[in-house]
């Protein structure tokens, strides 16, 4: 087995790792180094997919103030958010957005050179950046991976996926082991600090927004590992994805479509979210989700239809030029033909238990992104945040790390010597049908800890989730990637199950048709692995 040290390991490649790596190389000292540690290829990540924006408070929006944006955000998270997480992510979103320029970022101005702003569903004001029109998440992306690869201090290591995390007696975390899917070889890596940034957990459902990647591999080594979980329960289902299943995910028409005036039809074009909302199409997402997904079950339907024809059509142009071109794809012209749409599973709002610097609950380990659960979406994120939080938290750790003592490990104790050596050696594991049981797993979600859950519909789940774990049979070493993915999948799965059938009430993204009513006190879910049980923790 080959062994490696750095100062600082970087677990995946979307805007948080990306922003993190770049941000610790200019200013903290790494006497061994940092790594920068992708499953597959530098870049693809679920950033790549985010169409609408990133919401930025900035001093030159003069309609728009921290404490608007502060009100909005906790009133989307349903009671959830925790107030000065927001506050701060809120206050600090000026500074890291110009910060990100310094880098090649660029976002949409208007012929004066003004940034151009955009609203979303549950946003009192217009406070959305926009790139390349609805290509926010890859433009962000594809400058932060340029910037990264011509930088000669971040070591970039693509195929590799991270299996387990190397935590000692005293629960410190001293790196990881990886998994090289081309090789098939184990390396370890020691480290004396370890940030995951590997995204969410979209695959774990029949229908997302999420790409092939989205599946949990971070949230699940971080429980193994003994880190305390946050939220798990609280799995945000996007109301419009284009209804076509012609690839691994559905691809997002973004809520800022709606934004801009774009009205939910049925097909014989009546609008129907007058019925739910009297914000309509501008709802917080989770009850635009329920209205769309009521009409579906309601009338036997696949799919309901967003209609933007009556929005000018060079604005659509100009601003939607990859959701047109791929509708066109399908024969659909946006300007005058009906969009069909229908929920998909889009953004966890659980994950790692976090501050806003990416401290977990284990010394050594920090999550930023999308893997980690800060407080700030509550239990339903308010649209665009998402990136805010990643490029906020990931300059905050930097903040962090760089007055740390940034050295490898030079010791390790005997229960760091017994997790390398359960990898060590040949295997003798027998092939199995992985892509059969990640199907099985996807529709165990979808039908009972989807977008309505009852105690019923989740302890059920939870009893199939069982079988299939039991049926896959992995505990620790695996023989390719697609395995390690699957267990991954099966931990978080469960865990999510399990913190829904715990949560007796319904909240934000959390829909109980047994509970309906939220509970007068609101509390956050946390969980932990104890001895190899699952512990809630009070």
């Amino acid at each position: 087995m080959k062994y490696s040290r750095y100062s600082i390991i970087i677990v995946g490649s979307g805007i948080a790792g990306l922003y993190a790596a770049l941000k610790l190389e200019q200013q903290a000292k790494l006497p061994d180094g940092i790594l920068l540690l992708t499953k597959s290829c530098l870049g693809e990540s679920n950033s790549m997919y985010a169409q609408g924006g990133m919401v930025a408070v900035l001093k030159e929006n003069k309609c728009d103030s921290t404490e608007s944006h502060i009100t909005d955000t906790i009133k989307a998270g349903a009671g959830l958010s925790e107030f000065n997480t927001v506050k701060f992510i809120s206050e600090h979103s000026d500074k890291v957005v110009k910060d990100l320029l310094n880098f090649g970022v660029e976002f949409d101005r208007d012929e004066n050179n003004n940034f151009c702003f955009t609203k979303e569903a549950a946003h009192s004001v217009r406070r959305i950046l926009h790139s390349g029109g609805d290509a926010t998440g890859r433009m962000i992306e594809q400058a932060l991976c340029k910037s990264v690869r011509n930088n000669n201090n971040i070591d970039i290591y693509e195929n590799g996926l991270a299996v387990e995390l190397l935590v000692n007696a005293n629960s410190e975390c001293k790196g990881i082991l990886v998994y090289n899917s081309v090789t098939g070889e184990y390396e370890t890596i020691y480290s004396s600090a370890v940030i995951l940034a590997t995204g969410g957990i979209g695959q774990l459902y029949k229908y997302t927004t999420n790409p092939e990647g989205a599946t949990g591999d971070g949230i699940a080594i971080a429980y193994n590992a003994g880190a305390v979980m946050q939220d798990m329960e609280f799995v945000q289902f996007h109301p419009t994805a284009l209804a076509f299943d012609d690839d691994v995910n559905r691809f997002l028409i973004s809520e800022a479509v709606r934004g801009e005036g774009a009205k939910l039809v049925d097909a014989d074009g009546i609008e129907f979210m007058y019925k739910y909302d009297e914000r309509r199409e501008l709802a917080p997402r989770d009850i635009v989700t329920r209205a769309i997904f009521h009409e579906m079950q309601e009338k036997h339907l696949d799919n309901v239809y967003l209609n933007a024809s009556c929005i000018d059509k060079a604005t659509l142009a100009e601003r939607f030029p990859n959701i047109s071109k791929k509708c066109l794809e399908h024969g659909i012209d946006i300007s005058h033909d009906f969009i069909p749409v229908a929920p998909a599973a889009h953004y966890f709002m659980g994950g790692i238990k976090t501050d806003v610097e990416g401290r977990t609950s284990l010394k050594g380990l920090f999550a930023i992104g999308e893997a980690s659960s800060t407080g700030l979406h509550g239990a339903n994120r308010l649209a665009s945040n998402s990136l805010l939080e990643c490029v906020v938290c990931a300059y905050e750790v930097s903040e962090f790390l760089k007055n740390e003592n940034l050295s490898s490990p030079k010791q390790i104790d005997g229960d760091i010597k017994s997790i390398i050596d359960k990898y060590s050696g040949d295997s003798d594991l027998e092939p199995i049908d992985v892509q059969s049981m990640k199907t099985e797993l996807k529709d165990i979600m979808w039908k009972g800890v989807g977008i309505l859950r009852s105690e019923n519909s989740l302890a059920d789940a939870i009893e199939k989730l069982n079988i299939l774990q039991a049926r896959f049979g992995r505990k620790d070493k695996c023989l390719d990637k697609s395995e390690y993915e699957l267990k991954n999948m099966l931990t978080v799965a469960k865990l999510i199950a399990q913190s829904a059938l715990r949560r007796k009430e319904s909240r934000g993204a959390h829909c109980r048709l047994d509970y309906l009513n939220s509970n007068e006190e609101c509390i956050h879910s946390l969980l932990t692995n104890k001895e190899g049980d699952l512990d809630f923790v009070k």
